[in-house]
């Protein structure tokens, strides 16, 4: 049995085809596009962020420094400078 030219088949897919066109449309007119917006203060952040992981994270000309000054035996720090220093940079003093 054939039923691309049955006339009560044809009808139903009409029926079925407007149902599913109103369907689309009620689902675009109830919903809308996400949108996002960045705050200046946010994208100068962002900037700043990037700009910092361009950053080395070690300092190779102060190692260099460090290094020549041990070789020559003139880099002695003494105990107290080294915990001032460790709890300078650890934020744990201001």
């Amino acid at each position: 049995m054939k039923i691309y030219n049955n006339p009560n088949v044809n009808k139903v897919m009409r029926k079925y085809q407007n149902n599913v066109e109103k369907t689309n449309k009620t689902n675009k007119a109830n919903f809308k596009e996400d949108k996002l917006e960045i705050s200046s203060s946010a994208r100068e952040f962002q900037l700043a962020m990037s700009a910092a992981k361009k950053l080395p994270d070690v300092r190779q000309e102060k190692v260099d420094a460090v290094k020549r000054e041990m070789a020559k035996g003139k880099y002695n720090p003494t105990a107290n400078e080294i915990a001032k220093k460790m709890l300078n940079n650890s934020n744990l003093v201001k």
